[in-house]
């Protein structure tokens, strides 16, 4: 044992103090993990692009919500924050609205949004971005308060998009190369949960073993047709908890969540409650970035 001892002591001394670093380095400041890696360099999946006319072109856009729900599954909740350090007013005049020429307010704002990341024991990634944001209506608070939150979105959005794919990179690309409606990485594909790393462990100890894929053989069964990941149905506990969750928000804040639920998801006016309109993996990652986005702190 003393040999073996005094043999260690002397290789270790004579090896030189720079070969340790990079092990040093590798186990102490540790990136994004293998499969943070692979969702941030995946291709967008089609079917989260919306369009909108603007002029006389459509543009492709990621809704705020999915932007917010991507960010929670690659980074995690707990991995990232968002913060808006600046907001202005930048234009408010009267105008008229609808076809029946209503007198009403066009306001703009424009916002800049930072958003920290950490990942895995590095220093926490600092990304900003800056939006605008236009509100219309009759109310000039309301005006206002649309105006305000597509800015803080908008410039969200933008901020995130430096990250990747997922949260739109993609669509800078007119030819939206990187825009995938392939089975398995496009439409309908369902997006596994991201593996991060745990602090001050090696990013390998994150990856599960990999596993062989099966053989296809003749007498293999075809797959079933892919199915939209948004309308997976949640199982009863989960409608559940979110039903006891809704129950003890601010009043205020229940009723703005009810009513953007109704427009988002349309809804019809009849329906006493969206209580039983809740039960889709869809609603649920809605209303989950709603509640980011209106906690304190989160303007």
């Amino acid at each position: 044992m003393i040999r073996s001892a005094e043999r260690s002591d002397t290789e270790t001394s004579a090896s030189p103090p720079s070969a340790a670093v990079p092990q040093v380095l590798q186990t102490q400041h540790l990136g994004f993990s293998p499969e943070q890696l692979a969702a941030l360099s995946a291709p967008l999946d089609r079917a989260n692009v919306r369009q909108r006319e603007q002029g006389r072109s459509r543009v492709s856009y990621l809704e705020g919500w999915q932007v917010i729900a991507e960010a929670n599954r690659i980074f995690g909740f707990d991995g990232w924050q968002r913060q808006t350090i600046a907001v202005r007013c930048v234009a408010q005049a009267e105008r008229t609205i609808g076809r029946d020429q209503k007198p009403g307010w066009g306001v703009t704002y424009t916002a800049r949004v930072r958003i920290t990341v950490t990942a895995g024991g590095l220093t926490p990634l600092l990304r900003e971005g800056t939006g605008a944001g236009h509100g219309i209506d009759v109310d000039l608070g309301q005006a206002h308060e649309s105006a305000i939150k597509e800015a803080e979105t908008d410039a969200m959005k933008r901020a995130l998009m430096t990250f990747g794919n997922p949260f739109g990179l993609a669509l800078y690309d007119k030819a939206q190369r990187q825009v995938s409606s392939a089975a398995g990485q496009g439409d309908g594909a369902q997006r596994p949960p991201v593996i991060r790393p745990a602090a001050g462990a090696p990013s390998s100890a994150a990856a599960p073993p990999a596993q062989a894929h099966p053989q296809v053989t003749a007498s293999t069964p075809a797959p079933s047709a892919p199915v939209d990941p948004g309308q997976v149905p949640l199982d009863a506990q989960t409608i559940q908890h979110l039903h006891s969750s809704l129950r003890t928000l601010p009043r205020p804040l229940l009723e703005s969540l009810t009513s953007a639920f109704r427009k988002r998801f349309q809804v019809p006016d009849e329906a006493v409650t969206i209580a039983d309109r809740i039960n889709q993996k869809c609603h649920h990652d809605w209303i989950e970035a709603f509640l980011v986005q209106h906690q304190p702190g989160a303007d």
